[in-house]
């Protein structure tokens, strides 16, 4: 067993297979990322980022209703790549017919929505980012910056490359892949300065 941590994941076991990982996981209280047969407890979060995720979730429900997309928070496993990796996104999109069927892990995700903050910044921008490139799905990667009020969104091109679209303090937010703008009083409602 290992004690590094990662952001504020604290890796708690080593090396299992993702069979495992599902199994132990079902029987946990806390919620744990599983990254290359790593698992991570995941730390509470501050009221600012639950805020701007429920914002979020909340705008794409409404705008998603009637369509074949689903907006899941916070509880939601994705699965990143085969059974190499799971994580609980802040916010995830799926219009997936399979991932409709799936009540427990989603693998055809379209957009994910990390809200970062000083203690998870570093790993929601650099393992977890890369994982969630692997899925074939995703079109599109929002990390929203509580501190700075600013967001970048990586979106997919044609040719498979991640181009990063940055909004800054007070713009509106476009999540293409869903249709969806968001305006910054919308994004960072309740949020304290």
């Amino acid at each position: 067993m290992g004690e590094s941590t990662m952001g504020q994941a604290v890796l708690k076991h080593t090396k299992m297979t993702g069979e495992e990982y599902l199994a132990w996981e079902a029987e946990q209280i806390e919620k744990h990322d599983f990254v290359n047969g790593e698992v991570y407890a995941m730390a509470g979060a501050e009221a600012g980022h639950v805020t701007t995720s429920l914002n979020v979730a909340m705008a794409l429900r409404q705008h998603l209703v009637g369509s074949p997309c689903r907006t899941f928070i916070a509880d939601m496993k994705v699965q990143a790549h085969e059974s190499s990796s799971y994580f609980y996104p802040d916010v995830v999109v799926t219009c997936s017919d399979a991932d409709r069927a799936s009540p427990l892990i989603k693998r055809e995700p379209r957009l994910i929505v990390e809200v970062l903050s000083p203690s998870t910044a570093a790993y929601d921008l650099g393992e977890k980012f890369a994982q969630y490139r692997r899925i074939a799905s995703l079109q599109e990667l929002a990390f929203i910056d509580i501190n700075s009020r600013r967001c970048d969104v990586y979106r997919r091109a044609a040719d498979g490359l991640w181009l990063l679209h940055p909004f800054d303090a007070g713009q509106d937010v476009t999540l293409a892949s869903v249709e969806l703008t968001l305006s910054a009083a919308t994004l960072f409602a309740e949020v304290d300065e």
